[in-house]
């Protein structure tokens, strides 16, 4: 393998470590912002961005890097997005690509609803 296309695989894969971090964060991420009011809202701006890169076909700019590296390191990039392309085949084989995306939107929906519950409790308190 060239030395540039080692270099391009291994930062494709620091991408990919990356995007499944985001991911993580995305789902996750009201867990760890109870009292960190910058978390917080980093976190609700992350689910509003989940929200529209699966609603819109804006493509996601991790995947597109990812893409890019792999074309470089001379590996077929994937057309599909990140949660396409590992995730539903790695944990969801049998899914399709729009109950993959209902679910990615609820999920985000349902953190939203969490921190609504959470600033409607602090204001009655």
């Amino acid at each position: 393998m060239h030395a540039a296309s080692s270099f391009h695989s291994a930062l494709a894969i620091f991408v990919l470590f990356l995007h499944a971090l985001f991911i993580l964060w995305v789902v996750f991420g009201a867990l760890l912002t109870r009292s960190r009011t910058v978390l917080r809202w980093l976190h609700i701006a992350s689910l509003v961005w989940g929200i529209l890169t699966e609603l819109l076909p804006w493509p996601c700019p991790l995947t597109v890097l990812e893409n890019w590296l792999e074309s470089k390191a001379g590996v077929e990039p994937y057309q599909d997005g990140f949660l396409l392309h590992y995730l539903d085949k790695l944990v969801y084989p049998d899914i399709s690509a729009t109950v993959l995306t209902v679910a990615g939107v609820i999920i985000c929906i349902l953190n939203l609803a969490f921190y609504g519950r959470r600033i409607v409790g602090s204001n009655r308190s």
